[in-house]
């Protein structure tokens, strides 16, 4: 029988790629969704880059979240998609970290003696890694502190390395710096302003694995209300 909002039967299943920093945002959404659209989520978060190659290679992903807008717009290219791309928001950076008051040294802070290992995101296939690079570039910093660089395989992942102590300073994304998790460690963050990199839009598309399956138009759907887009302000994303 047909759910009574008329999107789904209750084991509609969806399996969605998204970016490792949706992913306190995202599990939000997705336990909201289902209060009213009876089914099974998936969510598989890595780096946008290596989500894109998985998919370009048949994986049976249904619906892609991705950091930027490039990476939908190639799958659109190659022809996998089924829907239009929907920016669903702009991603921030920050500087986070332990070891210095990120909030009032900011960006020079990464200068300090204490700061021997810096983690971004791997700029190769991840967004937020890449605008990192850009920030560094726009302070002048690159040739200061291109020896301490560590890089983590997605954002999350360098995330990891400033709280556990591997790094001593991060440039992270906004949404992590704002989860449980990275709240109720003993760091401060210092919000990059965004005239240093070029902008996070971040872009979902239907893939076409999806053909045929409602609950994905309907996931898609939800991420376009209010509901969904009081969980992603809540995290850090603002209206692109």
């Amino acid at each position: 029988m047909i759910a009574s909002q008329g999107y789904a039967q209750p084991s509609a299943k969806i399996l969605i790629a998204a970016a490792s920093d949706l992913k306190f945002a995202l599990d939000s959404v997705a336990a909201t969704f289902k209060k009213n659209h009876p089914g099974t989520v998936d969510i598989t978060y890595g780096s946008s880059g290596k989500l894109f190659e998985q998919i370009a290679n048949s994986a049976p992903f249904d619906i892609f979240f991705s950091a930027d807008i490039t990476y939908p717009q190639q799958l659109k290219e190659k022809q996998l998609t089924l829907s239009e791309i929907y920016i669903y928001g702009k991603g921030r950076i920050v500087l986070w970290s332990k070891k210095i008051d990120a909030k009032k040294e900011g960006m020079n802070g990464l200068l300090s003696p204490v700061v021997m290992k810096i983690a971004i995101a791997n700029p190769q296939h991840a967004p937020y890694g890449k605008r990192a690079e850009e920030a560094l570039d726009y302070y002048k910093m690159t040739e200061h502190v291109k020896s301490k660089l560590v890089f983590g395989e997605n954002i999350s992942q360098t995330a990891q390395f400033v709280t556990s102590g591997a790094a001593d300073a991060g440039i992270v994304a906004l949404s992590l710096a704002l989860s449980p998790n990275m709240k109720k460690e003993k760091g401060s963050y210092f919000l990059i302003p965004e005239e240093s990199h070029k902008p996070l839009e971040q872009g979902a598309v239907i893939t076409k694995h999806a053909q045929g399956n409602d609950y994905a138009k309907a996931f898609l759907d939800y991420m376009k209300s209010d509901a969904a887009g009081a969980i992603l302000r809540h995290f850090g994303f603002t209206k692109p």
